[in-house]
C-alpha cells in the first residue's frame, strides 16, 4: 500500500497591481518599470482594507506591483513580502512603451487581427515560468492562503492555460486560483475596488 500523500492545496488570490504611470499614459509596459501614480498607491491603500487574513504576500519584482503588495502586506501585517521574477509581466517586445496608436501606425491591422511583434512573449513560455512560481509559492505555504501581486497579463495567461474565456482584469481586479501538485485549477474572479467584502475562495 502506498504511503504517498498528496500535498494540501494553496489557496493563492493573484491581484493586478495599481494604477501606474504608464497605465495613466495608455503605454503598453511589459517589463518596463514605471512607478504607481497617486491613484496607484490609493487605490491599493482602499483594496487592503477589503482583504482577509493571508499567509504571505508575494510580488512580481517590478515596482507598480512590488510596492502595491508593500501597501496591502504592510496593512495585512502579514511581514517582508517576498519576490519571484517568474511573476513579471510578458515580454511585449517591439511594443514596449508604445500607444495603441502608436502600436496601430507601425505595424497596421496587428492589434484587430490578434497578432503581435516577433520578440513578443508567447503564451507558452509566459505560463510555463507563471505556473513555475505558483509552484514554489505552494510549496512553501503548504496548503495556506498566499497573495500574489502581479500583472494582468500574468492573470490572462493563466486563465487561457485554464479554459477561460478573455476579460478585461482592472487595476486591483484579481482572481483566486487553486495549485495542488503543480496542477492550477481558476477560481473566483473579484474586484477589490470601490469597496466590497472578499468572497468564499474558490
Amino acid at each position: 500500500m502506498s504511503t504517498h500523500k498528496a500535498a494540501a492545496a494553496t489557496r493563492i488570490l493573484i491581484v493586478r497591481h495599481g494604477q501606474s504611470e504608464w497605465n495613466a499614459a495608455g503605454r503598453w509596459q511589459g517589463r518596463a518599470d514605471p512607478p504607481l501614480t497617486f491613484e496607484g498607491r490609493r487605490q491599493a491603500s482602499v483594496a487592503a482594507r477589503a482583504l482577509g487574513p493571508f499567509d504571505a504576500v508575494v510580488s512580481s519584482p517590478l515596482q507598480r506591483a512590488g510596492e502595491t503588495a508593500s501597501i496591502i502586506a504592510e496593512y495585512l501585517g502579514t511581514g517582508t513580502v517576498l519576490t519571484d521574477t517568474d511573476l513579471m509581466e510578458r515580454d511585449a517586445g517591439e511594443w514596449q512603451g508604445l500607444t495603441r496608436n502608436e502600436i496601430e501606425l507601425e505595424w497596421p491591422g496587428y492589434l484587430e487581427e490578434g497578432k503581435r511583434p516577433p520578440s513578443y512573449e508567447s503564451n507558452e513560455a509566459m505560463v510555463g515560468r507563471v505556473i513555475g512560481a505558483l509552484s514554489r509559492i505552494a510549496e512553501r505555504a503548504q496548503g495556506g492562503n498566499v497573495l500574489v501581486v502581479a500583472h494582468g497579463g500574468v492573470v490572462y495567461a493563466l486563465e487561457e492555460s485554464c479554459g477561460e474565456q478573455w476579460r478585461r482584469i482592472p487595476n486591483l481586479g484579481a482572481r483566486w486560483f487553486q495549485v495542488s501538485d503543480g496542477m492550477v485549477t481558476a477560481g473566483q474572479r473579484i474586484e477589490l475596488l470601490p469597496d466590497g467584502t472578499l468572497p468564499d475562495l474558490l
